[in-house]
């Protein structure tokens, strides 16, 4: 969902056809895709299969140099992004061939890889979505890169804790981060006017939220407070995980058997049903949530949670915006990141190196502001964050320094094998509130029953 300019920050959950405009970034929200639970099985299966083959067989070259080959998943001006950072890393590394290619968008990728290391011929860097990387790596091939990145200028623990989060499984740094975003609430300043509603101020509480949804609402106009999905997709799920943790819930409890929000998530889902009960939000009732933001760019949605990826679509329907932080139970600052990640598979000891040195590279501080800016994420780093052209951009950009801001206090959702069964049921519940068609309490107890059969399964 044609590209736009100023910065190309990207929506989550976009793809192209079915009438949407296709954004540049991929479209990572959509990790509950079908054949994502047979896609993890072969790549567990893989792990028996894919030790060597063609693709350990390939890369070298006359001279010594090391061909590596990246299947990045990105198209229009993510894809220009990336090959002029390839472009540049080869001319400054004459040892080192780094090849684009894999012909797959982002979205299609974990089949692609997970094909590829069913019959041994990988690559040797993949654009993985930060939800699929705990699958990705149950397979051998993907490489341990918990030295690589305490390597180099970019120390480790200088990344935000959500960068480094995303990328860890069970202890070790499985992958490289590739890209960062935030939620915050977008607030149209011309309907807060309108209704004579104060814009709201960081520290304000998920009550204020329904509140002012419910002042904003204007059924004759066909105005609505605000939207959330409705399809029970991650794009519905993860919009719900900020307001569990802040009431003390977790994902899955520490046991590892079983959720950790069968309190918490009837609470946050009370919240939900509220806004349904008044009828100030919009259901968007299609995937990839291109209905409820086209609401909000026609002027008829007060607020809207939503990521920096939208800022350039807002900037272009003229709308008069203020951002905020997401609301809180508590008072404290809170919010969710959903990163994604360059997965590196060992093809032996050469094409290994040299694609660790590569993801190192593009991920130190003056590579990532050029990805940043071009490409539509927001800085990995607080080195990054501190340059001089980021800071530019910033300032341009009115209400990215609150994304930015944000990553602060980001969590990341659980790097689990059991995370899209958990998705799924949790995302059924959401749904049922706000249709009508369940209680919180009930919901909550279906979506319990769902994902704790799926965490007690062996992985």
């Amino acid at each position: 969902m044609a590209h736009r300019q100023l910065g190309q920050l990207r929506q989550p959950g976009q793809r192209g056809g079915h009438g949407q405009h296709t954004r540049g970034r991929p479209s990572r929200r959509r990790v509950l895709r079908q054949g994502a639970t047979a896609a993890g099985a072969a790549l567990a299966s893989a792990a028996l299969a894919g030790c060597g083959g063609d693709g350990a067989a390939a890369g070298g070259e006359s001279g010594g140099r090391v061909t590596v080959e990246l299947w990045h998943g990105q198209t229009d001006t993510a894809r220009t992004a990336i090959e002029a950072l390839v472009d540049r890393f080869n001319r400054e590394h004459p040892d080192i061939r780094v090849v684009p290619g894999a012909g797959v968008v982002a979205d299609a990728m974990l089949q692609k890889v997970t094909a590829a290391l069913a019959s041994g011929a990988y690559p040797d860097i993949a654009y993985i979505f930060g939800s699929d990387l705990a699958g990705v790596a149950l397979s051998p091939q993907v490489a341990n890169l918990t030295d690589t990145m305490d390597e180099g200028p970019t120390p480790w623990k200088n990344y935000w804790p959500a960068a480094r989060a995303a990328v860890t499984v069970k202890g070790q740094v499985r992958a490289a981060p590739a890209l960062l975003d935030s939620l915050a609430v977008v607030c149209n300043k011309k309907l807060f006017r309108e209704a004579g509603v104060p814009l709201p101020e960081p520290g304000w509480r998920w009550r204020d939220f329904q509140d002012v949804a419910k002042r904003l609402t204007d059924r004759e106009r066909g105005v609505f407070g605000t939207g959330w999905p409705g399809v029970g997709d991650e794009d519905t799920v993860w919009r719900l995980w900020p307001m569990v943790w802040d009431l003390g819930g977790d994902v899955i409890h520490e046991d590892g058997r079983s959720i950790g929000f069968a309190d918490t998530g009837v609470r946050a889902l009370e919240t939900v049903a509220a806004l349904a009960r008044d009828k100030s939000v919009y259901i968007d009732p299609k995937p990839g949530s291109d209905q409820m933001y086209q609401v909000f760019l026609s002027g008829r949605m007060g607020m809207a949670v939503t990521g920096p990826w939208q800022l350039p679509d807002i900037q272009q329907a003229k709308v008069d915006y203020h951002v905020v932080p997401l609301p809180s139970y508590s008072g404290r600052p809170l919010t969710i990141s959903g990163p994604d990640t360059w997965a590196v598979f060992d093809n032996g000891g050469a094409r290994l190196k040299a694609a660790q040195t590569f993801v190192r590279w593009l991920t130190q501080p003056e590579q990532d502001v050029r990805w940043d800016i071009d490409a539509g994420s927001l800085p990995l780093s607080r080195r990054t964050e501190a340059l001089p052209a980021w800071r530019k951009k910033s300032a341009g950009t009115p209400g990215l320094r609150t994304f930015t801001d944000t990553l602060e206090t980001a969590r990341v959702r659980p790097v689990h094998p059991a995370y899209a069964q958990i998705s799924a049921a949790l995302g059924e519940a959401i749904v049922s509130v706000l249709l009508g068609k369940s209680t919180p309490a009930a919901a909550l107890r279906r979506c319990a029953d769902q994902a704790n059969a799926a965490l007690i399964i062996p992985r």
